[in-house]
């Protein structure tokens, strides 16, 4: 049953906010034209390049353009900013050419120069480190050498590599075009593209209001009203009080009624020691996959999660829909385990965080212990704190180690090559590869689909790259936490976004 109610609130999710059954069904005042937005961590100033994701990088969504963009639903890209693009044979120039009549909300014309200047100022704030320019590009400055104006109409990247993922991050909020400018008080604020303007930034409280004439079309809401909402509580009274018409908070809510939610960008998984005995054997990995019971599963992650099986989740691009990963019968598991020559009396020990943030780790831990015992593979399980975790996996002790990656922008890449490839097996504190599994085929794949730029191609090796894990299970998809929502009946307009930051010029109020 609870499979049952997840699987529902996934659909529902999914779609256009229709209704919420609620006991109140009082309505707003007629003509009210703001949707107000509750939030965590409502910023006091509003810089794109601030944060990777929350409340900052939503509302950076709404006011900041950004040259490509996500796609409804998915982390394929559209143009924006940018209508056309082209790569140099070599792959290190990337030059995109500009919409026309598009300006900033001050006025000023956009152009390439302005651009560049924009992107230059990541790497020239010398009081912050450049968070969204490390994480999405290598680093700072990482593989971008240079970002200039070939003309008034055309941007160009050049890179010190080639480095394909640049196409999707590009779409992040934290690359959002902005303007700086310094007020009369010598205090410096950011101006956009976007459809929404800030006019209001202030103890936890930020006001957007929408700009007329927006190159993509209209924003349904004349404004919107950001407001910081740090917990359940808060959130329930707001919508009681019909102070409050949408919610996303940082976890599952309390609250059922109105509740919508998604598959999200970060994946639970299990990595398998692969140079220790008897993990090294593909059959034993796949006895291990096919005995873990994903209902059981999913019933310990409760809301924050659901089970996956596949190596990407629904929505992001280039995903591969083949057979699940989890589950078999017990026959398949016996047979496996024989022929994969599983240790008589051996009990291998299962790494895990002693907390993860909304998800009960002792529970999927046990839940694990429980399936597997069932097919006859005991497990130890050894919960960590981080620093002692980080250790014993980076060092290589563990044989099987429960962790958890982000699909950093979408990109495949920011995803399955850190896990999956020789270079993230080297140990040390700083180890991504907790498999230590080392494959040159596979790891000639995500290094060419890393720098293809013909996207359908690298689409084609990232399906063939998850082909070979699929038989090979070093690692394996476990689950992938929800992106959840609450809104009020009267909201109209409203889809989550596998981000987490979704464009909200759709959304309105029912008169």
């Amino acid at each position: 049953m609870r499979l049952a109610h997840l699987r529902c609130a996934l659909l529902i999710g999914a779609a256009v906010v229709a209704a919420w059954a609620s006991t109140s069904s009082a309505q707003f005042a007629p003509g009210r034209k703001e949707v107000r937005v509750g939030a965590v961590g409502i910023p006091s100033m509003l810089e794109p390049a601030a944060a990777l994701d929350g409340a900052s990088a939503l509302i950076a969504r709404q006011v900041f353009d950004t040259l490509v963009a996500w796609k409804e639903g998915t982390t394929d890209v559209e143009p924006a900013l940018a209508t056309r693009w082209t790569v140099s044979r070599d792959g290190l120039t990337w030059s995109f050419t500009l919409r026309d009549n598009v300006r900033f909300h001050d006025g000023t014309a956009l152009n390439a120069g302005e651009i560049a200047a924009s992107f230059d100022r990541h790497l020239k704030d010398g009081q912050r480190t450049p968070v969204v320019w490390t994480a999405l590009l290598r680093g700072a400055p990482g593989v971008v050498k240079e970002v200039r104006a070939a003309d008034a109409r055309t941007v160009q990247f050049v890179l010190v590599q080639p480095y394909a993922p640049l196409l999707t991050v590009l779409a992040h909020p934290g690359f959002g075009i902005a303007r700086q400018v310094t007020a009369a008080d010598g205090s410096v604020r950011f101006i956009g593209t976007g459809p929404y303007r800030l006019t209001e930034a202030s103890g936890g409280r930020v006001t957007l209001d929408a700009v007329a004439g927006h190159w993509a079309g209209g924003a349904r809401a004349e404004r919107l009203i950001f407001l910081e909402v740090a917990n359940d509580d808060h959130a329930e009274a707001e919508f009681d009080a019909r102070a409050l018409d949408l919610w996303f908070p940082p976890g599952a809510p309390r609250r059922n009624d109105g509740a919508l939610s998604i598959p999200g960008t970060k994946v639970g998984y299990l990595a398998f020691q692969t140079e220790k005995e008897p993990f090294s054997r593909k059959k034993i990995r796949q006895a291990v996959a096919a005995a873990i019971d994903p209902a059981a599963i999913g019933v310990a992650l409760g809301r924050t999660a659901v089970p996956l099986q596949s190596f990407l989740p629904a929505g992001i691009w280039a995903r591969r829909e083949g057979s699940p990963i989890l589950g078999g019968t017990r026959r398949a598991v016996t047979t496996l385990l024989a022929e994969g020559g599983w240790p008589k009396g051996f009990s291998p020990t299962l790494l895990a965080p002693t907390e993860l943030p909304g998800l009960d780790v002792a529970g999927v831990a046990e839940a694990l212990k429980t399936t597997l015992q069932a097919a006859e593979i005991p497990v130890r399980v050894r919960l960590e704190p981080d620093a002692s975790l980080r250790t014993a996996r980076g060092s290589g002790e563990h044989d099987i180690v429960l962790a958890e990656a982000t699909i950093a922008a979408g990109d495949p890449h920011l995803f399955l090559y850190p896990l999956s490839t020789s270079e993230g097996a080297s140990r040390g504190p700083q180890t991504l590869n907790f498999s230590f599994y080392r494959n040159p085929r596979l790891d000639d794949m995500l290094i060419r689909a890393s720098q293809i730029a013909f996207r359908p191609e690298r689409a084609r090796l990232y399906q063939r790259a998850q082909g070979v894990l699929s038989e090979e299970l070093p690692w394996i998809p476990l689950y992938v936490r929800l992106v959840w929502a609450v809104a009020r009946p009267e909201v109209r307009g409203f889809r989550l976004h596998p981000t987490g930051l979704p464009r909200l010029t759709t959304v309105s109020l029912e008169p």
